[in-house]
């Protein structure tokens, strides 16, 4: 079962990232272009806003707090939010306006990964949670920027 658990928290993200790149690869370029935009400007959104998010909320990791050794060795820093859950859920929001079933998907294997983090003592629910709000947010704010600048521009990229 430990086994189980590490490959999910460790690597089940490299198949998120594997379905958006088929998904982008395959797609037309009208498609690769908005989907390009969304991950780079969301991405970038999710980055700072995690980064705020951990300045402004400190997390002990459980292995530190309880005293238990990880199953996954991990330096004993702030938790909050989970890196890990927070790529794999804005994958899964940003799929969701390109295809409905991709994104299901990939929010499912995001849970999967978060609760496979919970599991292995590197991280709190909390920071599963976390990353997953501020994945849905980033998301939300590239999605409003994109439709406020279609409306001021005929240059910008038809969505």
């Amino acid at each position: 079962m430990h086994s189980l658990i590490i490959f999910t928290a460790k690597y089940l993200l490299f198949l998120c990232v594997a379905i958006v790149g088929a998904y982008w690869l395959f797609a037309p370029r009208a498609t690769k272009v908005i989907l390009g935009w969304q991950l780079i400007i969301g991405g970038i959104i999710a980055v700072l806003l995690s980064t705020l998010a951990g300045h402004l909320y400190y997390d002990t990791r459980p292995f530190v707090s309880e005293h238990i050794v990880p199953l996954i060795a991990h330096a004993p820093d702030n938790g909050f939010p989970s890196d890990h859950a927070l790529l794999s859920s804005f994958l899964g929001f940003t799929m969701m306006s390109h295809s409905r079933r991709i994104g299901v998907l990939l929010l499912a294997v995001a849970v999967l990964i978060g609760a496979a983090r919970v599991a292995a003592h590197i991280h709190q629910p909390i920071d599963i949670v976390g990353s997953f709000v501020i994945a849905a947010v980033s998301v939300l704010i590239v999605n409003a920027f994109t439709k406020w600048r279609r409306t001021r521009s005929s240059h910008f990229p038809d969505f």
